[in-house]
């Protein structure tokens, strides 16, 4: 863990707030050096408490206990202020090229290393998410190209393989705001949970997007505004 850079952009977790979120984003620039400097930048006023280099190196940018500034306006499970709520780590990466795997070797052991961000913190795979899933439509990261079906299979994130073929546009909005995402538009709703679960799908809902997000209602969802009071 390299603890040379650090950011002044923090404060304290408000109301009590303790971490019960992971989320992922990507740096959209062209090196690990410039995101590094935009983040410890006083006058950008953002923020991550880590940052992987493409090259596999951990910057720990801001103490986890603190309040890091990343994920902005947006809401998960009913519940706002997703930075007091969460741990924010960003990725050396474009927005377009594949994440690299020292980078992607990194982060599965920043947050499942013995002591590592989940067990440190009791945060289960379902609290593992991207930037996207908590702030959609302003944001789009951390992508397509982003494996989260890699993370899954070792307990750092959640998945579907779940197929169905009934089409049922209020049950998908039912099951999508159980398992966590917050109020949109029928297209933007599409578009985060392809995004995340079915990234290279096309064309209007189908019944595999609603199986999945059944699948996800019934294993990991909760009442809206259960979590994060």
């Amino acid at each position: 863990m390299d603890r040379s850079i650090r950011s002044p952009n923090f404060g304290e977790r408000r109301d009590g707030l303790r971490p019960e979120l992971v989320v992922i984003h990507y740096t959209a620039m062209k090196t690990c050096t410039g995101a590094a400097k935009a983040l410890c930048d006083p006058e950008r006023e953002v923020s991550a408490h880590y940052l992987i280099g493409r090259d596999g190196t951990v910057f720990e940018l801001v103490d986890p206990d603190m309040r890091a500034w990343h994920a902005g306006q947006g809401e998960w499970r009913g519940a706002g202020d997703v930075n007091s709520r969460s741990i924010g780590i960003e990725l050396d990466n474009d927005g377009f090229s594949p994440f690299s795997a020292p980078l992607m070797a990194s982060l599965e052991a920043l947050l499942l290393r013995p002591a590592g961000v989940l067990a440190a913190y009791g945060i289960g795979a379902e609290g593992v998410i991207g930037h996207s899933d908590m702030a959609p439509g302003r944001k789009i990261d951390p992508g397509r190209r982003f494996d989260w079906k890699r993370l899954a299979r070792l307990g750092a994130a959640v998945w579907s393989n779940a197929v169905g073929e009934a089409v049922d546009a209020d049950a998908f909005r039912r099951d999508a705001t159980a398992f966590g995402y917050g109020a949109m538009a029928d297209d933007l709703l599409l578009e985060v949970v392809r995004m995340r679960f079915r990234p290279w799908a096309r064309g209007p809902l189908d019944g595999t997007d609603c199986a999945i997000m059944a699948d996800l209602a019934a294993r990991f969802g909760v009442e809206r505004g259960a979590a994060g009071a």
